[in-house]
């Protein structure tokens, strides 16, 4: 089992900043990469970021040029910077960590979750 515990979110101004943590615990073997999604009111989750353990990055075009994802191996954690936030940035962010595991000569994919936290900006 993997527990992710996110931090960082609140209310900022339009323009303003946050720095997302997620912090990842228990076994992490076969974890392959991390990063964050997002899910506004009425709206379905989407992808926000994501880095792989060789720390390759993907950006959701909405926020590229905008939002950072780092991740510190040590500490187990991932980060997102959010700069130049819009009002359309409001939502709830999950943090994510995908799996993988070969069994049986079957490739088996699997995600765990953070409980999310609220990010709002305002006007």
């Amino acid at each position: 089992q993997v527990q992710l515990v996110e931090s960082g979110g609140g209310l900022v101004q339009a323009g303003g900043s946050l720095r997302l943590s997620c912090a990842a615990s228990g076994s992490i073997f076969g974890m392959i990469a991390m990063g964050w999604y997002r899910q506004a009111p009425g709206k379905q989750r989407e992808l926000v970021a994501t880095i792989t353990s060789g720390g390759n990055t993907n950006y959701a075009d909405s926020v590229k040029g905008r939002f950072t994802i780092s991740r510190d191996n040590a500490k187990r954690t991932v980060y997102l910077q959010m700069n130049s936030l819009k009002l359309e940035d409001t939502a709830v962010y999950y943090c994510n960590s995908h799996f993988r595991r070969v069994v049986g000569g079957t490739i088996q994919d699997y995600d765990y979750w953070g409980q999310g936290t609220q990010v709002t900006v305002s006007s």
